[in-house]
């Protein structure tokens, strides 16, 4: 039986310094999962040991930066919960405008964004769902931690699986062949209607920078979190609605079991949860 890389005591150091740096959770029972990544790593490092390794990722913020890409989940494609995107243009939208002037600006953020599947299917609904599109100043961000993520968003290559709940008119539409491994680019004018920018739901700080928003999705990671960086990643994207503004969740995560600073709205396409227009 051959030795493992960590021992008890190295996967124990390195869980917690994953867990301090992200919030999520790498335990024992994913040991595998964190070995062949860090092996990886330790490679891409010339480190000879776990020890020499550690040493590397304290003292260097780029390898912290590459351990972290490896061990995030970027798995997405064009309109997913189209439910809330129906939401976003039916209600949400119309809701915020009120007491606005057309060419005021409104601010989405789609957080964690991934490789841009998300904050490109903002773009891509407003613009086919809701009629007001060009009547105000429509911002678009999409933030990750994963900085290699960010690039291939910004890059806005894609395959099939990613497009393969878009309709065709709409591939067509807002996309172009690409010739590099027979995949698809997503148009110019898009990439450009669409920021990236890198930010860590657990750091207050790296999310301050982004300023306030309208409208915030954050779906699917929370699940990744234990309850006490849940919170904190909930405090904080409560402190970067403006008030009035809304927080859309994935469908198996509740905002209810997290924090009670929040205000529970039940609409036709979807369950989202508001920053009171009064309070703290």
């Amino acid at each position: 039986m051959s030795q493992p890389l960590l021992s008890d005591d190295d996967l124990q150091r390195l869980s917690e310094f994953l867990y301090r740096q992200t919030g999520m959770l790498f335990g024992p029972a994913k040991r595998y999962y964190i070995e062949r990544r860090v092996a990886d790593r330790m490679a891409a490092a010339g480190a000879g040991g776990f020890g020499a390794y550690f040493a590397v990722l304290r003292a260097d913020a780029r390898e912290r930066e590459a351990l972290i890409n490896a061990f995030t989940v970027n798995e997405t494609y064009f309109y997913r919960e189209e439910h809330q995107l129906a939401c976003l243009s039916g209600e949400l939208l119309p809701d915020l405008i009120r007491g606005r002037t057309p060419g005021d600006k409104v601010r989405i953020w789609s957080a964690p964004c991934s490789t841009g599947e998300e904050a490109y299917s903002i773009a891509i609904w407003l613009l086919e769902n809701w009629r007001m599109v060009d009547a105000y100043n429509v911002e678009i961000i999409g933030s990750d931690i994963d900085t290699r993520a960010l690039e291939d968003a910004r890059a806005g290559f894609y395959g099939e699986r990613a497009l393969s709940r878009l309709p065709e008119a709409l591939k067509g539409a807002y996309f172009e062949t690409a010739k590099r491994h027979h995949r698809w680019r997503i148009i110019e004018d898009l990439r450009e209607s669409v920021t990236f920018t890198p930010a860590n739901l657990v750091d207050a700080a790296s999310l301050a920078a982004q300023g306030l928003f309208d409208v915030i999705f954050c779906r699917n990671v929370l699940i990744y979190f234990d309850d006490a960086s849940r919170l904190t990643a909930a405090n904080n994207l409560y402190d970067r609605l403006a008030a009035g503004g809304y927080l859309c969740l994935g469908h198996t995560e509740s905002m209810n079991r997290i924090s009670e600073r929040f205000v529970t709205r039940r609409f036709a396409d979807a369950i989202v949860y508001q920053r009171p227009e009064q309070g703290p």
